[in-house]
């Protein structure tokens, strides 16, 4: 009786673990991009706010950790692009560059990449290592996301903190939760720790 192996290269992301080819690459990015898309349109409105609590920011973050910084990358820029061209599957159904959230699109952008090349390192194998991406992942998503609400709204700054980063905390913590039982247990799931 034999038994299958899955065997690990360092350096790998979940991604990985299928067989290589420039068909799974795009195959990955196009499949990132729409997750995030339709994690996206999971959107629930915050009062005394333009930006809606969404899927879109645990989406991107595991697309980054999953599929490793150029993926990552790659199926961020599709899904920012697709959505610039009229799209509409950014928050809301809406689509284009002019709305107040879409430097939280940008800011998942850069998250996606530095969470794919921590998780490269090994980020994404234990629970307080991936709590630590995640966090920082959040954080590099309001940097962009709340001075862009800032500009294109015409708030202070101070306002648009509390308009949003504020309201998403919590949610985001539950996101962060989700994401520190996911990863690690699928790769002990896989049998690689």
């Amino acid at each position: 009786m034999s038994t299958a192996s899955v065997s690990f290269r360092p350096g790998a992301v979940l991604a990985d673990l299928l067989p290589a080819s420039r068909v799974r690459d795009i195959a990955l990015v196009a499949g990132g991009a729409a997750l995030t898309g339709l994690a996206a349109q999971i959107a629930v409105p915050v009062p005394g706010s333009p930006v809606p609590v969404t899927g879109q920011t645990f989406a991107a973050l595991l697309v980054g950790t999953a599929f490793g910084a150029r993926r990552g990358f790659l199926s961020l820029a599709l899904y920012a692009l697709v959505g610039m061209a009229g799209v509409p599957w950014f928050a809301n159904g809406t689509s284009g560059a002019g709305g107040a959230s879409f430097g939280y699109v940008l800011g998942m952008l850069l998250a996606a990449t530095v969470v794919g090349a921590l998780a490269r390192r090994g980020a994404d194998r234990s629970v307080l290592r991936t709590a630590g991406a995640m966090v920082l992942g959040s954080a590099l998503i309001y940097a962009v996301g709340v001075p862009y609400l800032a500009l294109s709204t015409g708030m202070s700054f101070g306002a648009a903190v509390a308009a949003g980063l504020t309201p998403f905390l919590m949610g985001d913590a539950l996101k962060a939760a989700l994401a520190m039982g996911l990863l690690p247990a699928t790769w002990k799931l896989l049998g690689r720790a």
